[in-house]
Parts: structure tokens; sequence; C-alpha cells
């Protein structure tokens, strides 16, 4: 099935990250388009990208790029859902659709960004991004952050944009003082 909103967005995200080498222009770019897309969203997400289960939230794909340059998921965010403290390695682009997601961030104060180990973190701010909002980040070179809906607020729903296809990101243990990769699976539209 084509949908006219969602194929002029991958088409013009793609012509607009490929036109920008630095990341923080990137989004700068992209962020418009979120906005327009997550006006749009009822035209084209279906059933299958509100899947959810009550044992986290739930990553539905909706396009990845034959080339892994780009990948877009609706994710859904049942109350009390949260990632675990984590970066992307990469850009990305997020609208908020359904409710009130919450973003918490982290700032890495040890040197050795390349570190895994010995990794001292502290808490940073917190944004509500309401539905209609739109944020993004860039790795320079973290963007370490939680996400979710606390326990007494309703579903939450996103769209998340991303410059590379994301099977894998960075998971921080802030006890530890640990970094380590991870692959992560979605469900596929």
């Amino acid at each position: 099935m084509t949908v006219p909103a969602l194929d002029a967005f991958i088409a013009e995200a793609t012509a607009r990250s490929r036109l920008q080498a630095d990341a923080a222009d990137c989004v700068l770019a992209l962020a418009p388009l979120m906005l327009d897309l997550i006006d749009q969203a009822r035209t084209f997400l279906q059933p299958q990208h509100y899947r959810s289960s009550a044992a986290g939230y739930t990553r539905n794909l909706i396009f990845d790029a034959p080339d892994a340059s780009l990948s877009l998921y609706a994710i859904v965010w049942l109350p009390g859902q949260w990632t675990p403290v984590h970066d992307h390695g990469s850009w990305g682009v997020v609208g908020v659709v359904e409710g009130v997601l919450e973003e918490r961030s982290y700032v890495r104060l040890s040197p050795d960004r390349g570190a895994d180990e010995e990794i001292d973190l502290a808490r940073g701010g917190t944004v509500l991004l309401r539905h209609g909002a739109v944020t993004s980040f860039v790795p320079n070179p973290d963007h370490i952050h939680v996400t979710g809906v606390p326990m007494e607020r309703s579903r939450a729903v996103s769209l998340h944009l991303y410059g590379r296809t994301m099977s894998n990101f960075n998971i921080y243990d802030v006890a530890a003082r640990t970094r380590r990769r991870i692959e992560v699976a979605h469900n596929e539209s």
C-alpha cells in the first residue's frame, strides 16, 4: 500500500539527509518535515504500528532504507514503560503523535568518551513532549537519555526517525559506571 504523506516524507527526508554532512544541520533540515508528518499520522499509521506489550515499550518499524541510512519507527509507550539509559550513536528526530513523552537527559562527565568503564554520568534536565511536539538529538559525541511515560500518564505514541537502521545502541549502567552495546528488536510492518 502506498501512502502519499508517508511516501513524500521518506523521499524528502532521504534527499535532505543526503545533503547534510553535519548531524546538527541534518536534524535542523528534518525537524520541520516531522512536524508536518505527525499532523498526518492518522493517514498512514495502521493497527500494526500501534502494537504494544506489557513487557516494555514497543518499536514498530515503518520504514528502513535499503542502504541503512534512515529508519522510521512508531514507538508505543504504555504507562510506566521506559528505555534504559542509552545513546543512539546517530542523529534522530522525534515527533509525538499521542500522549506525553518524557525525556530525562544525562551528561557524561568522564573525559574518555571511548571508554566503556569508569563512566561518570550526571542527571540533566527533563523535557515533556505533548502531542504535536518535535525534538531532535545529535551524537556530539553522546546524547545520553532515558525516555518513557510515568505510571500516572496515559499511553504515548511517537515517531522516531534515525540516521541509520536502529538495530543496536549503547546502554549505560549508572551505578556500575559502565556502557555496553545491545542489539534491539522491532516489530515489522
